[in-house]
């Protein structure tokens, strides 16, 4: 694959997803800034990862991204789409698994994002596994996350990562997280408190496995949702969907289902989201600035 790097090295890879489908409009630029801040400030480079007229990026810049923010619509690349979307020279934000596969292929080694996608709710009656995990089994990349997206079954989200391969540290945790819950109920398979001590062990282990580490670390605490609060969101949310969006299935359906609970919390999920992604783009910056 082609790819256009921009950014040299160590560097942070960031997804357009996450600025594109995942925040309103009007907090995208501004959390452009917090993520870049983040990774510099750990001793990084940052680098969005996004396709632009058919061409995988490494590193777009500012104008990139608000002629993207600008356009009616951007499509989502996953790994099933990504070639067609480059065959068309089309503009495309790039999910987990195509900011892997592109950031991978340009040599980057540390990946920011908020939390995984994974195994969805009710799939013994309904397949629906999202393809990061498939990335998760075949890309030699550090994924820092906030563990899965507490839409998910996230017990079996964890087992089926175990079943994979792909080892599990849990940063200052011995719990595997569910975004905006810091305890999902499940063992992450070792915990490591410094972020050296990650770097020197992903500096081999990347290359013995050829398979990513995920990087569990927490949503800052002054920013955790309680059970309570996420079971009453997440009611509230599925029923406005229902009601209000019948194109809410396959890819559309969690980014419809995000953009809902951050309205039915009044914000509350949508503060923790861009507080846990920064975190993680700090900590991703620290482990590449300490990886050999």
């Amino acid at each position: 694959m082609d790819i256009e790097r921009r950014v040299a090295s160590p560097a942070v890879a960031l997804e357009t997803t996450l600025i594109l489908h995942g925040v309103p409009r009007d907090a995208a630029l501004p959390l452009v800034d917090q993520l870049g801040d983040a990774v510099r400030a750990s001793g990084a480079n940052p680098a969005l990862v996004g396709v632009i007229a058919g061409k995988p990026t490494v590193g777009l810049t500012r104008h990139e991204i608000e002629d993207l923010l600008a356009a009616s619509k951007v499509p989502k690349a996953n790994t099933s789409n990504l070639g067609v979307l480059m065959h068309r020279k089309s503009h495309a934000a790039t999910t987990v698994s195509t900011t892997m596969e592109i950031a991978s292929g340009a040599g980057l080694r540390v990946f920011a994002t908020g939390g995984l996608g994974g195994v969805h709710k009710g799939f013994s009656e309904h397949l629906d596994i999202s393809s990061d995990l498939a990335a998760l089994a075949r890309t030699p990349m550090v994924v820092v996350c906030s563990g899965v997206k507490s839409i998910l079954d996230v017990a079996s989200t964890r087992e089926l990562l175990e079943t994979l391969g792909v080892t599990v540290v849990g940063y200052r945790t011995d719990t595997f997280p569910a975004f905006y819950l810091r305890d999902a109920g499940s063992s992450v398979d070792v915990r490591m408190d410094d972020a050296k001590e990650i770097a020197a062990f992903a500096s081999h282990e990347l290359a013995r496995s050829g398979r990513a580490i995920v990087v569990a670390n927490p949503v800052p605490i002054d920013h955790e949702l309680t059970q309570q609060d996420w079971d009453e969101y997440m009611e509230r949310a599925r029923a406005h969907v229902e009601r209000t969006d019948s194109s809410a299935y396959g890819r559309n359906a969690t980014p419809a289902l995000l953009a809902a609970l951050h309205e039915t919390s009044g914000g509350r999920t949508l503060t923790a989201n861009i507080a846990l992604a920064v975190s993680n783009a700090g900590l991703a910056g620290k482990i590449a600035a300490a990886m050999k």
